[in-house]
């Protein structure tokens, strides 16, 4: 398939009911007709982090909607879209059931392909959306439920070259953030404290650093701040305002330089196959100054270029699918309706599932 497409793309993995309209040839360049997004941050605020059953049931009420502004912003109806891409996995079920059957029912209703998306792939593919990267390139996604290393050879060619092993680096922010009383969602609060803290304060751990591999554990390192505060506690009574500063800034350092070098340890270990090429980030994470700075300066040691995109199209939202969904029609037909909801599902299927990821196998 070789000519320009049209593609509406939904996406409701986790927390964010996001539709978008997206134009383009696979394997050409893209343009973002539009992009809405409905985030959920003021229905969890009070319980620290996502509830699913709440997510679910905001996705089943938004979905409808958001689809009709993106439309409407495009300037199309419905019978002017090609195909409809749907993340169908991996995330909360009851998210990710949402968006597939809105995405069944506008397809059958209208005639339309559909296409079900992998939601890593979406990340993993803004960057030829955005910018026009030409494959091969290494993937950084850093978000609250991911973080991996991949290498991008195609539209459904994904290599992992390491990942977590527990915490995803959003998760353990959203986690300090929660066990600091700084509110939900936790990064960008964690990332102001610390701006006005001393990392120096508390000697953290850095995680499997004495390991040669590309695997981050963030855990014990979530573990480490909460004893500190506790003790803390213990001696004084309760925490100073430079004290929830000290422990903010001490994490995020410790994080920063664990993925810096695990990132120079990509890099080298992609570089055997591919030679240096550009490092993209994507991934709510890739917001944090202190983090994007230092993946900078490891992507500049080793010859890599820099790519991270718009923050907008850094987390959750439908044009990456839409996107995704429009390369791989490049590749392959539509789904049928058979398609299916799927909390787990990994890009890289021939890896070794990470420690972390349960009985019921590779979460990503």
């Amino acid at each position: 398939m070789d000519r320009t497409l049209t593609l509406l793309g939904l996406e409701s993995s986790c927390d964010d009911t996001a539709a978008a309209v997206v134009r383009g040839r696979p394997g050409g360049a893209g343009e973002i007709l539009s992009s809405v997004v409905s985030g959920q941050a003021e229905l969890h605020a009070a319980f620290g982090g996502v509830v699913p059953e709440i997510a679910a049931r905001a996705h089943a009420e938004r979905l409808d909607l958001c689809v009709e502004r993106a439309l409407a912003q495009a300037g199309l109806t419905l019978a002017e879209v090609d195909a409809i891409a749907v993340t169908s996995g991996p995330g909360l079920i009851g998210g990710v059931v949402s968006g597939v059957m809105c995405a069944k029912g506008l397809a059958a209703g209208a005639g339309l392909p559909l296409i079900g998306v992998n939601h890593l792939s979406g990340h993993a593919l803004t960057p030829r959306l955005t910018d026009g990267l030409a494959y091969p390139y290494l993937m950084l996604l850093v978000s609250g439920g991911h973080c991996q290393f991949l290498a991008v050879e195609g539209p459904e060619r994904f290599r992992r070259l390491g990942g977590t092993i527990d915490d995803a680096p959003g998760e353990a922010f959203d986690k300090c953030a929660k066990m600091l009383a700084l509110g939900y969602p936790g990064g960008p609060a964690v990332e102001r404290e610390a701006a006005l803290g001393d990392g120096a304060r508390f000697g953290f751990p850095r995680p499997l650093l004495d390991r040669p591999d590309c695997d981050f554990s963030f855990s014990g390192l979530k573990t480490a701040v909460r004893r500190a505060r506790d003790r803390i506690v213990a001696e004084k009574g309760g925490l100073t305002v430079q004290d929830r500063r000290d422990l903010c800034a001490g994490f995020q350092q410790a994080v920063a330089e664990v993925m810096a070098e695990k990132t120079r340890r990509a890099f080298r270990l992609f570089a055997q196959t591919h030679g240096p090429q550009t490092l993209a980030v994507a991934g709510g994470v890739a917001a944090n100054a202190v983090l994007r700075a230092a993946l900078t300066g490891a992507a500049a040691a080793e010859g890599f270029a820099f790519l991270a995109p718009p923050l907008a199209l850094c987390t959750d939202n439908g044009a990456m699918i839409a996107w995704a969904g429009l390369e791989q029609l490049g590749l392959r037909g539509p789904d049928d309706m058979a398609l299916g909801a799927r909390p787990r599902w990994p890009l890289d299927a021939s890896a070794a599932a990470m420690l972390g990821s349960g009985r019921k196998g590779a979460k990503a």
